[in-house]
């Protein structure tokens, strides 16, 4: 009779200690986000990770989705996007009734973008998504050759068949959003509370200088005015022209 009581309680010493700390860790924790960017210049890529840090088979049911919250001194190209789907590398929908290429920063307006995260083949228990943002062209600085634009925190948004979230990582407020980028229907999806891993992203933006401008319009002049010579001797000694 003791050797069985002793038995029982040392599994259920052991339950305790080693399957009831992972119980709990897997309802009570939130994911934890890395943002990073890649490149440099006025071409980047923003890349996101979602991190659970254990695997359950509730995950496999859900679908996540991050909004990326663009200043207007950024933007992406939907053209690039496209082309990007259509090789099956991103899906991302654009929420902007127009994404002008050409304004600059100043005539620029907010926008948001809605990525559609995959499965991370690097982690089991992880989601990622890879966005390429433009920066657009600032106003002439007084001394400083770099402007800092800085990402705000992205929304995570869960939309799952069966649910194994803890009530703690919920928002209380559901969003309705497309529920792809190739089913327009409207899906209601949770906004999640997550811990941000990785420092805030800035972005040092190189901007003109003013006391250049002299300088770059003269020289800007100079080259038109030279280009447009040599175009028109090639065309005068070379084109072939009809006369009526």
């Amino acid at each position: 009779m003791c050797s069985s009581n002793w038995v029982i309680l040392s599994f259920l010493k052991f339950f305790s200690l080693c399957i009831m700390p992972e119980f709990v860790y897997a309802q009570n924790t939130c994911p934890e986000i890395t943002q990073q960017l890649l490149k440099d210049g006025f071409h980047r890529d923003l890349l996101i990770r979602v991190d659970f840090g254990i695997a359950d088979e509730g995950l496999k049911s859900c679908r996540l989705a991050t909004k990326v919250y663009l200043p207007r001194g950024l933007y992406v190209d939907p053209y690039e996007l496209k082309s990007l789907q259509q090789h099956n590398l991103t899906e991302a929908l654009v929420i902007a009734d127009e994404v002008d290429l050409e304004v600059p920063e100043y005539l620029a307006t907010d926008a948001s973008v809605l990525i559609y995260m995959r499965p991370d083949p690097e982690c089991v228990t992880c989601f990622r998504a890879l966005l390429p943002l433009h920066c657009r062209y600032y106003r002439p600085s007084e001394s400083n050759g770099k402007i800092s634009v800085v990402l705000q925190s992205p929304e995570i948004m869960t939309h799952c068949q069966k649910s194994f979230f803890s009530v703690n990582c919920l928002k209380e407020t559901e969003i309705e959003a497309p529920c792809s980028q190739n089913n327009l229907d409207v899906c209601y999806w949770n906004s999640m509370k997550y811990k941000i891993v990785s420092k805030e992203l800035e972005l040092q933006v190189p901007v003109g200088l003013k006391h250049h401008l002299s300088l770059v319009c003269a020289v800007t002049l100079i080259t038109t005015g030279l280009c447009s010579s040599f175009i028109l001797s090639a065309l005068c000694k070379y084109g072939h022209f009809i006369h009526y």
